[in-house]
């Protein structure tokens, strides 16, 4: 199944010149635990780079720098691991675990973002399965149960 079934199309996206507090104030009015720095050209958004909630506490605010002065380009560490929209599920989740992502950015073929896929996103879809699989044993007594009563 392709990837782009899977991703979320509400990314929080900032451009290169953002400060990393308006990078923060962003992640906490989303909700969400990274922002997708872009590169904007003739409507479309080229991701260039991502930072995530986990970057700015180790690499601002344990470094005692400046949030209101840095950068999100300061921060964001290159290259960036994008899969295209019609990858399939299983070559982006070894996309992922190669690079050690728990977040890529799905673009489509002209390279202007689409979405993004998390870790958590691919959980979801993995446990859903597994819980069914997992009442197989418990339905097939029952029905055992009242075949042969």
């Amino acid at each position: 199944m392709r990837i782009d079934r899977y991703c979320n199309r509400n990314v929080v996206t900032v451009t290169r010149r953002a400060t990393i507090l308006e990078a923060a104030n962003l992640m906490r009015h989303n909700h969400v635990g990274d922002v997708i720095i872009v590169d904007e050209f003739d409507g479309g958004r080229m991701p260039i780079g991502i930072v995530t909630d986990r970057d700015i506490v180790i690499g601002i605010v344990a470094a005692g720098l400046d949030p209101e002065v840095m950068t999100v380009s300061d921060l964001m560490l290159a290259p960036l691991v994008v899969a295209d929209e019609t990858a399939d599920y299983g070559e982006t989740v070894r996309a992922m675990c190669a690079k050690g992502v728990r977040r890529i950015p799905v673009v489509n073929a002209a390279g202007s973002l689409v979405g993004i896929v998390t870790l958590d996103d691919l959980l979801r879809q993995l446990v859903a399965p597994l819980a069914e699989l997992a009442q197989v044993s418990a339905r097939e007594r029952r029905h055992e149960a009242e075949v042969r009563r």
